[in-house]
């Protein structure tokens, strides 16, 4: 098999990887009856996840070093199997909730490795199409994998899903065993250097704007099932075209965000898509009935491009930040993304709980607000400092 074709692989297994993590969006009303908690609580599955994620990842990276990088991708494997078959297997919400964890932690490691691998064995001049192809994978898991495990799961039970994602993932070791070759590791860069970026005031502004944007995000979307059955009762059963509506959305505003920031420059597109992101979730809760499906569904899809737009803007954005330390800063996002959803899921499961699922587009926008001031704030000190130094 020659390179290519291993490329597309690692391709296939982030998009498995992805659905691992995002499947349970779509499914979350059927977990919280199957283990007997409310569907508030049943979202902190969402935060866990992204905890282990943001946390354990950096801290395996850096541990397993000295591994070459093919033995990291295989470890980051044994680790989501792991974690699917605690899901599968052991009884109560608890031990599922510790499942998600090491099932963050696996997740993490093997986006991050599966990026350098595929950067090394592209062509030369097409590394970046490499890792985009990786990341392709990964987001397209949002497209398919949630709307087809909302279907598997309204017709059996939701583990199921599991079953399958863990067949894939033990066939995914033996296909990177057999195909993958020993790719030596990058130098070991040690926590204490990655976080001394935070010193850096643009820098940690820039990534306190990541953090509100992505806790916005994941508010809505890991309650997005039962906010749809509240406000379409009678669509339950298309629930999963939706899902698959709005994950296209995601897809195009991945698209976007990078025709724009070249186009019309960064500053503009991120503020424009923030900006935009308030005005659709603000808009989202003041419909309802019948005129859902003619203007919120739009809506939902206009806030899918607006939030998608924002990331890999925001990543250009930091790597012109700090061009000479990319990885690094780029690594410091990922955790801030993570830790987003950790506190958009908790902060979500908490409105749910004690007032109206609509109020968590309300509360969105609120965090997105948040973000756009800090962002403007950001943006116009770095202005100063450029005329300063002029």
């Amino acid at each position: 098999m020659n390179n290519t074709w291993k490329i597309y692989m690692l391709t296939f297994i982030s998009f498995v990887v992805g659905t691992s993590q995002f499947v349970i969006v779509g499914t979350l009303d059927k977990v919280a009856a199957s283990v007997d908690v409310s569907v508030a609580t049943a979202g902190q599955l969402i935060t866990v996840f992204a905890l282990g994620n943001a946390i354990g990842t950096p801290l395996v990276i850096v541990a397993t070093s000295k591994m070459n990088q093919r033995k990291q991708l295989l470890l980051a494997l044994v680790i989501i199997l792991l974690g699917i078959m605690g899901i599968i297997a052991l009884p109560g919400f608890g031990l599922l909730m510790a499942s998600r964890v090491l099932l963050g932690v696996g997740t993490g490691v093997f986006v991050v490795t599966a990026y350098g691998i595929a950067a090394k064995l592209a062509a030369p001049g097409r590394q970046g199409g490499a890792m985009a192809n990786v990341a392709m994978g990964y987001s397209s898991s949002l497209v398919f994998g949630v709307p087809l495990g909302r279907i598997i799961a309204s017709s059996y039970d939701w583990k199921i899903i599991f079953w399958g994602i863990g067949v894939f993932s033990l066939l995914a070791i033996f296909a990177v065993l057999r195909l993958i070759p020993s790719i030596e590791s990058e130098a070991s860069v040690s926590l204490g250097k990655r976080l001394a970026l935070l010193k850096n005031p643009r820098v940690a502004l820039t990534l306190s704007v990541t953090f509100f944007v992505f806790i916005s995000y994941s508010i809505l979307n890991t309650y997005i099932t039962p906010f749809l059955m509240v406000v379409i009762p009678t669509m339950k059963e298309k629930i999963s075209m939706v899902l698959f509506a709005m994950g296209i959305a995601s897809l195009i505003g991945s698209k976007v965000g990078g025709l724009l920031a070249d186009r019309i420059g960064i500053v503009r597109t991120l503020i424009g898509s923030m900006a935009i992101h308030i005005i659709s979730l603000a808009l989202l809760s003041t419909v309802s009935g019948f005129g859902w499906v003619m203007v919120a569904i739009p809506l939902l899809m206009i806030w899918e491009i607006a939030a998608w737009t924002f990331g890999p803007t925001q990543n250009f954005n930091l790597v012109s930040l700090a061009p000479e330390a990319s990885g690094i800063v780029l690594s410091l996002n990922s955790s801030f993304v993570q830790l987003g959803f950790a506190a958009g899921a908790g902060i979500g499961g908490i409105v749910a709980g004690r007032s109206s699922i609509l109020e968590i587009s309300w509360v969105g926008a609120i965090s997105v607000v948040i973000a756009l001031l800090i962002g403007v704030f950001s943006f116009r000190r770095s202005r100063s400092l450029s005329s300063a130094q002029q």
